[in-house]
Parts: C-alpha cells; sequence; structure tokens
C-alpha cells in the first residue's frame, strides 16, 4: 500500500521542517511538500495531489480559513487538519475551520522550549490523527444488523449526543436544522481543548436556534438549550428532586478522554432510562460504546452516524457493529429522526 501523501502549509520554515522531519520518520507517511501561504498550496495541491494538507491558520497573502473556503469548493476530497496557535484567535479561527470542514486539528508548538519536546507533541498528536482520517483501501465493513427498536411508551426526555474527529461540523448540521422550541434539553460531549470548546459553543449558539452554552456545576437542564462539556472535564446529568443538574468531575480519562461520551451516557441512562435518546456521531476510538450499552439495557434508543458522512467512522461504527444502533443514519437525516422520536407522544411542538 502506498504511504499517505502529505503537504505542509506554514509560513514558518522552521515549523516546516519540524513538521516535516517527525511525519517522514514514519514508514507509512510521505512528504510531498510545503508551502509557505494558502496561495502557494493551492498550486501545490493540483500538482502534487496529496491526501491530507496540515494547514496553519494565520498566514501572510491567504490565511487558513481563506485557502480552506477554497480547497472545500475545488478539492472536496482532501483531508485538512488544521495547526492552530494556543491563543484565543487561534481557536475561534480554528473552530470556524472545523465548521467549513476541516476534519481535525493539532496545537502548534511553543517557539520557546526543547526542540526534543516540540517534535515529541507533533508525533503524538499528528502522525495518529493523519492516519486514522485515512482508513485502508481494502476496508470491508461486515455486515451491520440494526438493534431492534423499541416501542415508543414513553416520550424521550433528553438528547445526549457524542463526537470527536469531524464533530464541530455535525454538529452545527444537526443543531441548526433543530427548532428553537425543542421539548427536551441536549447534551453533548465533543473531544476537544477547553479554550477550543468555549469557542465551538459560541459559534453553535450563532448558529443555530437552540441556546448553546458551556456546561457549568449544579446547572439545571431546560428543553431548547444545548450543553457541551468544558475540556478536561467530565459531565454527567443527576437527579435532584424535580430537577435534573449537571455534575462535572475530574474522574480518570475513559478510553483516553476526558470528557469521555461513555461517562455522560451512562448518568444519562441512570436518570432518563427508556426516555434516552443517545447520538454518536463521528470520531477516532470508540468512546461511547460502554455507555449505549448502558441506554440500550435502560430501554432508551441509539442514532449513529453512518461510515459514508463520518469523517473517521471509528465511535458510530463501533456501536453500530455492537448491534446497539436503533438507526444509522447520514449526517443530514439524523436531525430529522430526533424531531420524529422527540415529538412522539406529544402535541405538536412547532405552534
Amino acid at each position: 500500500m502506498r504511504p499517505i501523501r502529505v503537504l505542509i502549509v506554514d509560513d514558518s520554515a522552521v515549523i516546516c521542517r519540524i513538521v516535516s522531519s517527525v511525519l517522514e520518520s514514519d514508514p507509512q507517511i510521505e512528504v510531498v511538500g510545503s508551502a509557505a501561504n494558502g496561495r502557494i498550496a493551492l498550486d501545490k495541491v493540483r500538482v502534487l495531489r496529496p491526501d491530507v494538507m496540515t494547514l496553519d491558520v494565520e498566514m501572510p497573502e491567504m490565511d487558513g480559513l481563506q485557502t480552506l473556503a477554497i480547497l472545500r469548493r475545488i478539492y472536496p476530497q482532501l483531508h485538512v487538519i488544521m495547526c492552530s496557535t494556543h491563543t484565543n484567535r487561534g481557536a475561534e479561527a480554528t473552530i470556524e475551520a472545523l465548521i467549513l470542514g476541516a476534519v481535525d486539528y493539532v496545537t502548534k508548538p511553543s517557539s520557546v522550549g526543547s526542540l526534543a519536546v516540540a517534535m515529541q507533541r507533533i508525533r503524538e498528536q499528528l502522525i495518529p490523527k493523519i492516519k486514522k482520517i485515512l482508513p485502508p483501501k481494502n476496508d470491508n465493513v461486515a455486515f451491520v444488523r440494526r438493534a431492534k427498536i423499541p416501542q415508543d411508551f414513553r416520550r424521550i426526555g433528553v438528547i445526549a449526543i457524542g463526537c470527536s474527529v469531524g464533530g464541530p461540523k455535525a454538529l452545527i448540521k444537526i443543531l441548526a436544522a433543530l427548532p428553537q422550541n425543542l421539548p427536551v434539553p441536549i447534551v453533548i460531549v465533543q473531544h476537544m481543548l477547553p479554550l477550543f470548546v468555549e469557542h465551538l459553543a459560541s459559534a453553535l449558539n450563532a448558529k443555530s436556534p437552540l441556546h448553546v452554552e458551556v456546561a457549568n456545576e449544579d446547572t439545571t437542564l431546560l428543553p431548547g438549550y444545548a450543553y457541551i462539556a468544558p475540556g478536561e472535564h467530565h459531565m454527567a446529568v443527576v437527579k435532584q428532586g424535580a430537577n435534573v443538574k449537571i455534575q462535572l468531575s475530574n474522574d480518570p480519562p475513559e478510553n483516553s478522554c476526558r470528557p469521555a461520551a461513555d461517562f455522560l451516557f451512562r448518568s444519562v441512562a441512570k436518570v432518563y432510562h427508556q426516555a434516552t435518546l443517545g447520538v454518536v456521531l463521528t470520531g477516532m476510538g470508540q468512546d461511547g460504546l460502554n455507555g449505549c450499552q448502558h441506554i440500550n439495557d435502560a430501554g432508551g434508543q441509539i442514532i449513529v452516524q453512518d461510515k459514508e458522512t463520518s469523517v473517521v467512522w471509528g465511535m458510530p461504527g463501533a456501536v453500530a457493529q455492537a448491534n446497539l444502533a436503533h438507526y444509522i443514519l447520514p449526517i443530514d437525516k439524523i436531525s430529522e429522526k430526533i424531531i420524529q422520536k422527540v415529538s412522539k407522544n406529544r402535541s405538536s411542538f412547532f405552534t
């Protein structure tokens, strides 16, 4: 199998050399070139035909967002991983890029500090992401049976969503299509650093009819609200009297993730039982699988994103292969199914 072809785009020659050196050390990756800005990168894509581009956010002449907008029109199959500084501006631009269609992001190493540490960070962050977004060409997915759909004797009381790589774009697609007067709350785990979560919530809030915010300890869940787990904290829901509230935790990571979808899903199943609607979107790994087992055991229902529209069919694929998915749907059909499920056994909430 031929190596994965990567084009590095960054206005820093030093960063280009470091990233190139790290990637070339892996025999499954070939660095086919580099570019100092987006304009040069677009010319090189046409000639070099890379599989993956690492794209700096801030560059002269044509920055990362401008470049990405053009790439999505001309080369929609090219996988773009954003390289961002750990700053407010960098985080905000990265979230915009992920919503535009970049598949993932990594944070750039600091200009000060050890070269060895910088190279190790790139090795640990970037190489696994490059390999995960390009599954083997001979990837044959076994026949997936749908789980038996339970009878809808109870109204849906909550929607719990888990996602990772490709999640921001999937989330905006779903949340933007839901009604402002949605009669249930939504709780979301997106694997992301704390600074980026704040900007993701802000972007989703601006583009969705729902009220979207980063979850806080002891917040009461309200219909028409979507709560995103803060970075580096697990999120759970707990019953307190007549209310359901958010509880944050610094418990150890699960599936190498904190927040973890499994942690959230287990708590949702415990509180809402068969009134739970779990949704697993594009993402790396199998976070959410254990939690979906709990949702299924409690009588809840589960929707997963299909392989064709997922950037990485790791998380949803694990649930589907375990025969826990009641519905396997393309991303543009999931909001429609959510609306159908929440309106079941309710008078219309669109009035």
